[in-house]
């Protein structure tokens, strides 16, 4: 293979919405881009999404305290939490650094940089859609946390201080206001806590598909293959496919929870692990949601879509190749009729993904300071869609040369390999 051109295009590996947006920020810096991925770009994990855009998405998964949830999240009010039995052994390892995170300390540290991506997402998204035609596919919306027990909305609460430290606006409301607000939640719900100045998606999966086509109209090329290994080469990288080789000087590797298997090859091992989610759609509903709507008791998040009304959630750590669970479209059924009574599910399509996931609720983004030209943007957890469009400006920047001025060491591999160090 000749060497990579000089001035070729970045490569980014992964076509789902943190390399889509990585690709239209490089777009706009006058970068010539490709990327490279086995599926249809937008399609994959975040296409399953709750639909959630929200700037004070900032409460990462590990909390102090977490360790005494962990029973009641597997065992109790619609099991939101399971573990496959081939993941137990990486578990114990991932596991105990996730609540080493929960301690208050890093807590705090972590938010600060979950903030720093998340904030602006609803402004970027903007952004981003203009001139499509379809800006509408985002809305303005409140997120309403609803709560059985009343007492529990309550906003003294360490992840709600947490959101309002970050300037976020919330109130609690009581049952009257809460069937005014929703009147398809059940009267099981005494009091939600509304999180408001956020926005949802009305189709993730037709946001990346449209972000796609307008980095398309501004040069980029799309490239639908196998990715089968990436190696170090004279003056950049090569990148084996099913079907065609490629030469690169600057790579992105943004292919979510498989970018582990490529920097394994490369010698390189990160507590990255498959945090599988699922969602139903029930296509015929009956009802509507005004808001994106959490039952907080079963960890689920309801939000109605073009395509009609989805609930998704469920934690489910097992091995990238492990078939869907299909007890969980019976499971996530019952969580969607004990919330919402009039919802029809007659109709009803079943979907599975898998996040990315580190410990620290926290991507990995930047350059690899042993492997020149390799660059990193993935590990975004549940949190993908969110911090996708800042995830790729900040990338964008740093690959431009127009590093920003601000610390992403929280974001650096180096916190999981000290040897990576530069």
């Amino acid at each position: 293979m000749p060497p990579p051109e000089p001035n070729g295009p970045v490569t980014i590996l992964g076509a789902g919405i943190v390399g889509i947006c990585t690709a239209l920020s490089l777009l706009e810096r006058g970068q010539k881009v490709r990327l490279i991925d086995r599926g249809a770009p937008g399609q994959e994990t975040s296409m399953g999404n709750a639909g959630v855009v929200s700037p004070w998405s900032i409460v990462p998964q590990a909390m102090p305290g977490i360790w005494r949830s962990v029973p009641k999240l597997m065992f109790g009010t619609g099991r939101p939490l399971s573990i496959h039995p081939r993941s137990l052994p990486r578990m114990v390892f991932w596991g105990a650094r996730f609540l080493r995170q929960s301690r208050l300390e890093n807590v705090n540290a972590t938010v600060e940089a979950m903030s720093l991506l998340c904030a602006p997402g609803i402004d970027l998204y903007r952004t981003h859609l203009e001139g499509t035609g379809h800006e509408n596919l985002l809305r303005d919306s409140m997120y309403v946390h609803a709560f059985r027990d009343g007492n529990k909305a309550n906003l003294n609460a360490l992840e709600y201080r947490i959101r309002s430290s970050k300037g976020a606006e919330m109130e609690v409301i009581g049952r009257d206001e809460l069937a005014k607000t929703e009147p398809a939640l059940s009267t099981d719900f005494q009091a939600a806590v509304l999180v408001k100045g956020q926005a949802r998606a009305l189709s993730p999966g037709r946001i990346g598909h449209v972000l796609a086509e307008k980095a398309r109209s501004l040069g980029a090329v799309f490239h639908q293959t196998e990715i089968s290994s990436l190696r170090k080469t004279d003056g950049g990288w090569t990148i084996e496919c099913s079907n065609e080789t490629f030469t690169a000087s600057q790579v992105v590797l943004a292919m979510g929870v498989w970018s582990g298997d490529v920097l394994r090859d490369l010698g390189l091992r990160l507590p990255l692990t498959a945090e599988r989610g699922y969602h139903i759609e029930c296509t015929d509903p009956g009802i509507t949601l005004n808001n994106s709507v959490m039952d907080v008791d079963a960890k689920v998040v309801a939000s109605s879509m073009e395509t009609g009304l989805r609930v998704a959630g469920q934690a489910e750590f097992a091995p990238i190749d492990a078939p869907p669970n299909q007890k969980r479209q019976k499971q996530l059924k019952k969580i969607a009729l004990a919330a919402f009574p009039e919802l029809s599910v007659a109709n009803t399509r079943f979907w599975m993904g898998r996040r990315p996931s580190f410990p620290d609720s926290l991507p990995v983004l930047g350059e690899l300071p042993s492997h020149k030209g390799l660059f990193l943007n993935f590990g975004h957890s549940h949190y993908g869609l969110m911090m996708a469009p800042k995830s790729g400006d900040l990338l964008a920047q740093i690959i431009t040369g127009a590093a920003p001025n601000i610390d992403l060491s929280a974001f650096a591999a180096s916190r999981f390999l000290p040897s990576l160090k530069a």
